[in-house]
């Protein structure tokens, strides 16, 4: 089984921001992947289903970003899934719009989310698939610039990096991360 999350805070006030990717990319997986995100429990809306022969769950937590571990460890301790077998989804504003980059563990780098999913999950050791958004232009406060939408040059290399970033989810359904790693970094 398989993990997929995506960061992001719930609600219309927050859909379209850089800081919701995570949920964009969600989005995406489960349009591409046909899983329904029709369940709501553990804190978040979820769905499952098959891919490649992998039983797979795509999770957005509905806890608001900074809480997000307390969605994604009880689901995973109720199905059973291990560390390794989840992947985290967020923005990152250390990457240029467009990019993705894929790694197995690391610090929180300041991101509220991962240091939530850290202190819950136990260990900063888990596979997580970062979604470039860029930094502030021109002293932009950077809670102003992560939460708001993106600018017109900005759509069309973030649609193309939600994009790889499902195609390595799905790849992961097959490959190991690592392997996954080597093949979209």
């Amino acid at each position: 089984m398989k993990l997929v999350v995506g960061l992001g805070n719930p609600g219309q006030k927050y859909a379209g921001t850089r800081h919701n990717v995570g949920f964009d990319c969600i989005d995406y997986c489960a349009e591409e992947m046909q899983i329904e995100l029709s369940q709501t429990k553990f804190k978040g809306l979820y769905g499952q289903g098959m891919v490649n022969g992998e039983k797979v769950f795509l999770l957005k937590p509905l806890t608001y970003m900074n809480l997000s571990g307390e969605s994604v460890r009880p689901l995973a301790d109720y199905f059973n899934i291990g560390i390794k077998d989840i992947v985290v989804i967020y923005d990152d504003m250390d990457l240029p719009v467009g990019k993705i980059r894929l790694r197995q563990k690391g610090s929180a780098g300041g991101h509220n989310g991962i240091k939530s999913l850290i202190q819950h999950l136990g260990t900063a050791e888990f596979n997580r698939i970062r979604i470039g958004i860029d930094r502030p232009q021109n002293g932009e406060p950077i809670v102003n610039y992560v939460l708001g939408t993106y600018h017109p040059d900005q759509r069309g290399p973030v649609k193309d990096s939600i994009t790889q970033a499902a195609k390595a989810v799905r790849a992961w359904t097959s490959k190991s991360f690592l392997e996954v790693m080597n093949e979209f970094n």
